[in-house]
């Protein structure tokens, strides 16, 4: 992703949030805003769904891996940063046990993320990486106590999965964002942006409303929009159609990143989604990093862009789209609240997408 098509801040007006510890120098850098006539003692109930109850200092947060392994050592730098914040931290069975690349037989992955799920005390539900594995496990998992307490699932790429089946099962709000193996060793010696997207994490667990502004991508198509916030990996989205997990588009404003893939995959996977009519009768569309695209193989070459590719598969609606969306496979991958209402507003000298709340 071209660096000046990176998120230029996040921003809001009055309160700045208490941080703990060494952390209050890099949070000046972002302004915070919070609404503090929401309850952050209970469940809010919008359109758009429930939004579990935010966390205050104290509150437990669970680190488990549905998905693919991941050492003790290697969530510590995650485990630091979330005491340091104020949080407690429950490490659960999977972290450090290993089945080749999975984070423990399907079985012990499913066991743990269930326990999490079911119990009340536990708040938030960090994932410790991504890989391969949710979709192993998700139609086993029972969500009728998640219902009853419900608490943020938090993570991206293969965790797209359980957003998807969270989103459409319980319609309860989830965090699509950065991982355990994601945060740094030394967090004070981080880039800016790295920093900033980890704090992003605090911020939407913390009930800050997210407001992001972004440098215009000059093939962006210009539109205002509202609706629930949903998306994530593309692969991920693709393979859940016609299962258990698949989500309704309707309305919604649908943000998609990938990376790793050729051009005609990635044409291969919005042709899918065209087909399934999931682009349809979107509200909005924000396309988000497309990283380490692979090249064409010499004499195989698919002569279309990442542009070209989605405005073809969109060019009789007309709501807005936005590209270059600093979420995804890279260093500024910012928190996003999946299943809670946003506005959307992409102008030829900016691009705004701002929390309702």
């Amino acid at each position: 992703m071209n660096r000046k098509h990176f998120l230029t801040g996040i921003f809001g007006a009055g309160l700045s949030l208490p941080l703990w510890g060494p952390l209050a120098k890099a949070a000046n850098k972002i302004s915070l805003q919070q609404d503090l006539s929401t309850s952050q003692l209970s469940s809010t109930v919008l359109a758009a769904g429930i939004i579990p109850p935010y966390l205050q200092p104290g509150d437990l947060i669970g680190i488990t891996c549905p998905a693919g392994y991941i050492s003790r050592a290697d969530i510590q730098p995650a485990v630091k940063l979330l005491q340091a914040w104020g949080f407690r931290i429950r490490v659960g069975s999977t972290v450090n046990a290993r089945d080749h690349s999975f984070g423990g037989t399907d079985q012990a992955r499913y066991t743990d993320l269930q326990a999490m799920l079911d119990d009340p005390e536990i708040k938030a539900i960090m994932c410790g990486r991504g890989g391969y594995g949710a979709a192993r496990i998700v139609d086993r998992l029972d969500f009728s106590k998640f219902r009853q307490y419900p608490k943020w699932v938090i993570g991206f790429s293969d965790i797209t999965v359980l957003h998807c089946h969270i989103h459409r099962h319980t319609g309860i709000a989830s965090l699509h964002s950065k991982m355990c193996n994601s945060f740094p060793d030394d967090f004070g010696a981080a880039a800016p942006e790295v920093q900033q997207t980890i704090l992003s994490i605090r911020q939407a667990l913390t009930g800050v409303p997210m407001h992001y502004s972004v440098v215009p991508d000059p093939n962006n198509r210009p539109g205002n929009a509202s609706g629930a916030l949903i998306g994530g990996n593309l692969t991920m989205l693709q393979s859940v159609i016609g299962t258990q997990s698949e989500i309704n588009t309707n309305g919604k404003i649908l943000f998609l990143e990938e990376v790793g893939e050729y051009l005609y995959s990635l044409d291969r996977l919005f042709n899918s989604l065209q087909r399934a009519k999931k682009l349809d009768n979107l509200a909005g569309l924000v396309l988000c990093g497309f990283n380490r695209l692979k090249p064409d193989d010499p004499g195989e070459e698919f002569g279309r862009t990442l542009y070209d590719i989605v405005f073809e598969k969109v060019k009789n609606f007309r709501y807005p789209v936005c590209f270059n969306f600093p979420v995804g496979h890279q260093k500024n991958n910012y928190a996003l609240k999946c299943g809670v209402l946003h506005q959307l507003r992409v102008q030829d000298n900016s691009v705004t997408l701002n929390e309702i709340g």
